[in-house]
């Protein structure tokens, strides 16, 4: 027989027990809570600019949070710019609580600057992710004189290497009303497709370029058509993604 080895346990290794697991694998409170410090983030989604044969422009989108994996207070921006002229711009304030694994429900206000004189919308909504880690998001408003408003977005990340990633996206936004001071019909409004390859050139900071498809629908279109002569465009965009 040949001799025992010196460094090999002389004692058996005993069984998994109940309590071994548990310690190991806690169970996670509220089901998806990883950590219970308070953290925050900022992330500027689209930050891009056009020259195209309508006219140069420039639009932005970002999102802000902080707090923990349960409860969060969000931020979200977004707007447009063309002929120097500013066509929307917007805020939301935003308490939102984690209701599944990768899902939010949000409720809290929206602050409309532009076009227009301000208003404000009572907005709830859900985000997160389905299978295929594609990014959902809806959200209603209501405001006062009856005006109701649905916005849903849909985006997904491609990676085609270790630093280029393609990204499309749609956006369409319903209302309830019409609304011929700002220009904005009842129904189906406004949808938007847009098709961007990014480069990861930091881990923060990723330049892009893209197309886009923009298109107003109903009496949107045709208010569109009264002042600037189409209803449709198709542009290429220059632009940076950044988070911190």
């Amino acid at each position: 027989m040949p001799a025992a080895d010196a460094s090999l346990p002389r004692e058996p290794i005993p069984a998994v027990t109940d309590a071994d697991r548990a310690a190991a694998f806690p169970s996670l409170r509220h089901g998806h809570a990883h950590d219970a410090g308070r953290n925050g983030l900022l992330r500027i989604d689209r930050l891009e600019a056009w020259d195209a044969s309508g006219g140069s422009g420039q639009a932005w989108e970002a999102q802000a949070w902080i707090g923990g994996d349960v409860q969060r207070l969000w931020l979200r921006s977004e707007g447009e710019r063309e002929r120097s002229r500013t066509r929307a711009a917007e805020l939301e304030l935003l308490y939102g609580r984690g209701i599944a694994p990768w899902w939010d429900l949000l409720a809290g206000v929206r602050r409309d600057f532009a076009p227009g004189d301000g208003r404000t919308w009572a907005a709830l909504g859900v985000q997160g992710l389905v299978p295929y880690k594609i990014e959902v998001a809806a959200t209603a408003y209501l405001a006062s004189g009856g005006h109701t408003a649905l916005r849903a977005e849909l985006g997904y990340e491609l990676p085609l290497s270790r630093y280029l990633v393609l990204q499309p996206r749609l956006e369409a936004e319903l209302r309830g009303r019409d609304d011929p001071l700002r220009g904005i019909g009842s129904g189906l409004s406004s949808a938007e497709a847009g098709l961007r390859l990014r480069w990861n050139l930091t881990p923060r900071l990723a330049p892009y370029l893209g197309l886009v498809h923009e298109r107003a629908f109903g009496d949107t279109g045709r208010y569109q058509r009264a002042e600037h002569g189409g209803a449709r465009d198709t542009r290429w965009v220059a632009g940076v993604r950044a988070w911190f």
